[in-house]
């Protein structure tokens, strides 16, 4: 019927307005120095953060650290996102908190004028989050390292632009099971006396390690900038440790996550000035390295 046809017609179009072929789709992931560097691995990115992105339909461009500001805003102006994973390294002084504040800042200038650019940190990267925000190293020691929670959420999560879209069975699996890995020591716990993280983000959940309460999750009021301090790609995609939720629930998470933030960097126009270019910068160009028998990551890029 013509009102058939309408409705596929308005699906087609809709869809294609968001991203103008969204088969060109770019997500950067910051990489961040080696503990103990060698000739060639100087700094990495765990490939399960490629993987995540991977399967909601983005294809992945590593953000090098150590790189000028005119090289970073080139490669901000041709990429629909970025992804600041987690890891070891310092949020207050190092290669990956100097990229971080350049994107954080060019993202914050972007959407200031229209221009739609998503930011998601995890749990380091959801640490450095705060520092950016702040200005303040606010982060309290909690004993959280290698254990899953269910989610507490709060009042905001309901009309938030991240959990909007899950499935309410899977929101109650969330806020029942211990579905959210955690692999940190530092925590978000001293969030309402902090004005500046007050006024710029809503608390979606928050958790406690059984003296601690601190945040889990956040959204930005005003911008596409997120944060999670606990890990939506371990449960699909890292086996080493036991901890890891691998339910039917578990990947169900890791995947709705996946497709919220590859969703959110759809709609960002920015693309590279040539197809060879582009080709360069794809982490296609560099080998995922096996260590899960000595890391707790199943594989890892080196750069």
């Amino acid at each position: 019927s013509v009102c058939v046809v309408a409705f596929f017609f308005s699906l087609f179009f809709f869809n294609t307005s968001i991203h103008l072929g969204c088969v060109f789709l770019l997500t950067g992931v910051l990489a961040q120095e080696v503990y103990s560097p060698k000739p060639n691995q100087t700094a990495y990115i765990a490939a399960s953060y490629v993987k995540f992105l991977e399967s909601a339909g983005a294809r992945v461009v590593p953000v090098m650290i150590n790189r000028t500001l005119e090289e970073y805003k080139k490669l901000f102006n041709s990429i629909n996102g970025i992804l600041y994973p987690g890891g070891g390294v310092s949020i207050v002084s190092s290669g990956y908190e100097k990229a971080a504040k350049i994107f954080y800042e060019l993202a914050i200038e972007a959407n200031n004028r229209g221009d739609y650019f998503p930011v998601w940190g995890t749990c380091l990267g959801f640490e450095q989050l705060t520092y950016l925000t702040s200005g303040k190293a606010v982060l309290s020691y909690t004993n959280t390292s290698g254990v899953a929670l269910p989610l507490s959420f709060t009042n905001e999560a309901k009309d938030s632009r991240m959990f909007k879209g899950f499935p309410a069975q899977l929101i109650k699996a969330l806020a029942s099971e211990p579905l959210t890995e955690n692999s940190h020591k530092w925590s978000l716990g001293t969030y309402n006396t902090n004005e500046e993280l007050r006024k710029f983000y809503k608390v979606l959940s928050t958790n406690t390690d059984g003296n601690v309460e601190f945040v889990s999750t956040v959204e930005a009021h005003e911008y596409p900038i997120y944060g999670t301090q606990w890990h939506p790609e371990k449960n699909a995609f890292e086996w080493r440790q036991p901890y890891i939720p691998h339910s039917p629930s578990a990947i169900k998470t890791t995947f709705y996550m996946a497709e919220f933030f590859v969703s959110e960097a759809r709609k960002n126009f920015h693309k590279f000035e040539s197809e060879e270019e582009e080709s360069r910068a794809l982490i296609y160009n560099y080998n995922p390295v096996y260590t899960g028998t000595k890391s707790s990551f199943e594989q890892i890029y080196f750069f």
